[in-house]
């Protein structure tokens, strides 16, 4: 049994109130975020804070994102339901689940075995059934399944991963936060086969992301 009761609930619509005071628009993604019990992605020594807008350790040196984090990236990604989404980096699972809330088929890679067989047993378990997930190296996304409406990338890449704008559809957008230490959280949008636009929303900070797969 799902433990999410009527004060985790409250604490969501608390949340909800927030995100929605600190710009986040759209009523699709604060639905979503009002219905994931974040509290379940958490380790048990921090789920009294689970409703607080901060990151937390998530083990295998990564994080869960605050949740306006989240909701930006998601805003950004402009989803819409029925389409088919890569998110590179699983991590707790968190980001996945409120994408899988927005009615879209979703593909997500991990590479820290640890984290991809937690979420290999919460998700299913919470009832995303369109949510498939890898083990693998989200440099190389999944190149047998693309092209991909939109993909979200939420690890700070050095540099816009070449490999991952060659799987977006044409009319498709890829959220990535882009640089070393500080990130630039950036859109690109593929015009044609051969053009991209690019488009930057301001200072963000993510745990970098890595090449290969961690076993």
């Amino acid at each position: 049994m799902i433990n999410d009761t009527f004060r985790h609930k409250g604490l969501r619509s608390r949340l909800v109130d927030e995100l929605r005071g600190k710009g986040v628009g759209s009523e699709a993604v604060l639905r979503a975020i009002h219905a994931v019990p974040r509290h379940l992605f958490l380790d048990s020594s921090f789920v009294k804070m689970a409703y607080k807008d901060i990151a937390f350790p998530i083990g295998a040196g990564q994080t869960i994102s605050q949740p306006s984090t989240v909701a930006r990236q998601t805003q950004l990604l402009e989803v819409l339901p029925g389409q088919k989404v890569l998110e590179v980096g699983t991590g707790s699972g968190y980001q996945a689940a409120v994408l899988g809330e927005m009615g879209i088929e979703l593909y997500s890679i991990e590479r820290q075995s640890e984290l991809y067989k937690k979420c290999c047993q919460m998700l299913p378990y919470l009832g995303y059934s369109k949510i498939h997930l890898f083990l693998g190296d989200g440099y190389e996304g999944l190149p047998d399944i693309a092209p991909f409406d939109a993909i979200l990338v939420t690890a700070g890449a050095e540099e816009i991963p070449a490999k991952l704008l060659l799987q977006l559809k044409v009319g498709g957008v890829m959220v990535v936060p882009v640089g070393s230490k500080i990130q630039i959280m950036t859109r690109i949008r593929r015009l044609n086969e051969e053009e991209f636009e690019q488009e930057e929303f301001g200072e963000c900070a993510f745990v970098p992301m890595l090449n290969g797969i961690n076993q």
